[in-house]
């Protein structure tokens, strides 16, 4: 649980720099749906690029948290990135939290504390060929998806983003679970490392599209149900997890309301960029008066 914690970190700091780099790369007046030049404008920014750094530590220790806990156990900790980017966002760029967001904070620690005491082990199920290939599938379905969402309107744009960024996200936690041999020559004839791929970087295009054209809260409301929801199913159903003994009810409950407190701070999916220029703006100030 640790490393899902860790995780838990590195992504939730990851979006706030990610964030402030994805809206300063936005050219004006544009409105597409999936842009693939934003992400390459975004990687211009040393913030996106930090943010990718931490990204990366966190996909480590969540490879990591996925081989020794359910997977609905380290979905809803990954959630609870929201409640580190909400203190993190508080604490560096001056974003005022309402009582209710704090409240919210507390209700994902608390939620993330009933998974911990009542998740077992990762399942023993492997799953089957079949399972495999439909994480591929979902994962081209993922990025078709996302390249039609530019004709939507703005709010149902965000949430079809945010939902495919979600479920894409979800295809990794899955096939993570999936691969069992990593040998090169392995790797290559697994349908899963193909899907854990296009589904990873599907994910990362349409969530950073989703941060820059329309509604964060919707886009990360959609993200949260997308990566938690389904693939803690498929553990379930299919890979065989399950709770320790006795203890099912404190783990729904746990999933419940670390999702929930999680959907309660949707809106800090992007920390504010507004935010982000003024602290910059107001750090040039300072140097020019020295």
């Amino acid at each position: 649980m640790i490393c899902a914690l860790g995780a838990a970190v590195c992504f939730g700091t990851a979006s706030v720099l990610q964030a402030v780099a994805a809206r300063a790369a936005a050219e004006p007046g544009s409105d597409a749906g999936v842009d693939p030049a934003l992400l390459l404008r975004a990687l211009r920014q040393w913030r996106y690029v930090a943010g990718l750094a931490l990204d990366g530590c966190g996909f480590v220790l969540q490879i990591i948290a996925l081989r020794s806990l359910p997977i609905y156990a380290v979905g809803a900790a990954l959630a609870a990135s929201l409640a580190v980017t909400a203190v993190v966002a508080a604490r560096l760029l001056g974003v005022r939290l309402s009582g209710v967001e704090w409240g919210a904070v507390g209700v994902v620690c608390a939620g993330l504390g009933m998974l911990g005491l009542s998740s077992g082990g990762e399942g023993h199920g492997t799953g089957s060929a079949a399972l495999a290939w439909s994480m591929l599938g979902i994962a081209l379905g993922i990025l078709l998806i996302g390249a039609a969402a530019g004709r939507l309107p703005e709010r149902p744009r965000a949430l079809v983003l945010g939902l495919g960024a979600g479920c894409g996200f979800g295809v990794v936690e899955v096939t993570v679970r999936l691969i069992d041999d990593v040998s090169p020559a392995a790797l290559l004839a697994e349908p899963a490392a193909y899907a854990l791929l296009l589904g990873g970087g599907s994910a990362f295009l349409l969530l950073t599209s989703a941060l820059q054209r329309g509604s964060v809260t919707t886009a990360t409301a959609g993200m949260v149900l997308g990566e938690t929801i389904g693939p803690a199913l498929v553990g379930v159903v299919w890979l065989g997890d399950r709770t320790r003994e006795g203890l099912e009810w404190v783990a729904v409950a746990g999933f419940v309301v670390a999702v929930a407190g999680a959907l309660a701070l949707a809106r800090f999916g992007e920390a504010p960029a507004d935010a982000g220029a003024s602290a910059d703006d107001a750090a040039e100030r300072d140097h020019c008066e020295k």
